[in-house]
């Protein structure tokens, strides 16, 4: 017999203990995933209690989606149940860390911060620097599957996750991998973890492979007049013998935002103004160096004559400890929060293509939006991945960019999380339509192309007019089969990912 919704508090009461459950309205809406809201929030301390709040959901056929702090809410579908959000923050220690191994197990509920601390103690880190990091448990970037720029050199979290705990869709407690680099026998399970929202397990704990810190650190930015030129020249880079840490192409309007944002609660505030630094309605190309200073030298010196080879307009050099480079990377890497704040309805793209064709797929990008009439930002990264944000105004605002006349086409306290800027009233309906018309333009386009395309953040209203995920994929039986083994009654995160 199903639990009815206003006896779903008390039930995991006596459950789990009164402690570890709370169902105060005000609460609630704190977990809210696409304006709907849960029955009653389950707090455990270990592992044992998800597996039994789990268990009881399977047994009651309530439906669960686990968070952490919640930064990632707004990725995803709205899910068709909602009855339990399972806040896993109280698993929150480090189980295991073996500097002189390189590898670390750490709860999921531990925030990224707190465990990037003893890593840098030993002069180690994770190359996990995502959006929202400073506030993110390392089980919500997992689940998340949303990457960094760090990806370029490391790798994304797949090449240095080497094991995990988590609980099933039947409340089992269930390991993958293990603490150790050398696992050779087995399926890397744990690996589908990454991306999937929840919707095949609870992560409970998991288990990564470190990375020494590096010596020394520049970075280099080449200003260029559009797109294509800034993409020949990282053409250039990749077909020489340099192999930068990081290699980011930022559009004039994602440029224009930074230098706008001085006061932005998405971090740290800037130590020092980006003003004047880099020339107007140019393109950017920011490579990070890492290495000895003598290697740092080099490549400055080398990435100089390429960029002089590409004509590049501005070139900008900025050492270990230039203030100003920080803010810049620190902003690269916060692009998402940043672009969340500047507009209520930013509607953010993630496209996957192969790097020698996107300077097309930019060009045809900025096309749409411009008719569309939409101010928008593009962050392109050297490995394939474009970032390509339609930022709104509100009706009656201020445009929030530049117009997209500026630009020609050929140029191609803490942050609230991304489902708090999703709500829609008011005047601000009026943009879902445009945005439904572009977005449906913009997966159109990366279809023709076979480029992947999903939209990891927009307005809940514009989710029910646009699938995020796109067109489905000739893999869709495989991931439904998939899902069935690991939650056979389809109670984590019914619908975020998959509809079943």
């Amino acid at each position: 017999m199903t639990v009815s919704s206003f006896n779903v508090a008390a039930r995991l009461q006596s459950a789990i203990g009164a402690d570890h459950v709370i169902a105060e309205p005000a609460s609630l809406a704190q977990y809210a995933v696409d304006e709907i809201l849960p029955s009653a929030i389950a707090k455990p301390d270990s592992a044992h209690e998800v597996a039994e709040i789990v268990r009881f959901a399977f047994t009651e056929n309530l439906a669960i989606i686990p968070c952490g702090n919640r930064t990632k809410l707004a990725i995803g579908m709205p899910p068709s149940r909602y009855d339990i959000a399972l806040d896993i923050t109280g698993l929150n220690k480090i189980a295991h860390y073996d500097p002189a191994d390189l590898t670390i197990s750490v709860d999921a509920g531990t925030p990224f911060n707190d465990f990037a601390v003893p890593l840098y103690k030993q002069k180690q880190f994770l190359p996990l620097s995502v959006p929202f990091y400073y506030l993110s448990t390392i089980g919500g970037i997992i689940a998340s599957g949303v990457d960094s720029a760090l990806r370029h050199s490391y790798g994304t979290a797949r090449d240095f996750l080497i094991g995990a705990e988590f609980v099933n869709g039947s409340g089992a407690l269930t390991k993958s991998g293990g603490r150790v680099v050398k696992n050779v026998t087995g399926y890397d399970l744990h690996k589908l973890l990454i991306g999937s929202l929840g919707t095949l397990g609870v992560i409970t704990r998991l288990n990564f492979r470190t990375f020494p810190m590096p010596i020394e650190s520049r970075g280099f930015v080449a200003s260029l007049a559009s797109a294509e030129a800034a993409l020949e020249l990282c053409h250039a880079i990749a077909h020489s013998p340099l192999t930068p840490t990081s290699i980011e192409l930022l559009s004039p309007q994602l440029l224009q935002l930074f230098l706008d944002s001085p006061e932005s609660d998405v971090s740290d505030p800037p130590s020092l103004p980006l003003t004047g630094v880099f020339p107007e309605n140019s393109w950017h190309l920011c490579v990070s160096i890492e290495g000895t200073p003598e290697v740092c030298d080099r490549y400055v010196r080398d990435l100089t004559h390429l960029s002089q080879q590409t004509a590049a307009t501005n070139i900008h050099v900025f050492g270990s400890n230039d203030s100003q480079g920080a803010d810049l990377w620190n902003y690269i890497g916060q692009s998402i929060p940043l672009l969340l704040e500047t507009s209520p309805q930013a509607t953010i793209f993630k496209i996957s293509h192969l790097p020698g064709r996107l300077a097309t797929l930019i060009a045809e990008l900025t096309t749409i939006a411009t008719q569309s009439s939409l101010p928008h930002v593009t962050l392109a990264r050297a490995s394939g991945i474009i970032y390509f944000a339609l930022l709104p105004a509100s009706n009656g605002a201020a445009d929030v960019l530049p117009a997209a006349d500026d630009v020609s086409p050929s140029a191609g306290g803490a942050a609230l999380p991304a489902a708090d800027h999703a709500s829609l009233g008011g005047d601000n309906a009026a943009n879902i339509p445009l945005l439904a018309q572009a977005s449906a333009a913009i997966f159109q386009l990366c279809s023709r192309e076979s480029a992947s395309a999903s939209i990891p953040w927009c307005p809940t209203a514009l989710k029910h007019l646009v699938n995020v995920w796109g067109a489905p994929r000739p893999d869709s039986a495989l991931m439904h089969r998939l899902k069935s083994a690991f939650d056979p009654q389809n109670i984590l995160a019914p619908s975020r990912f998959l509809t079943l």
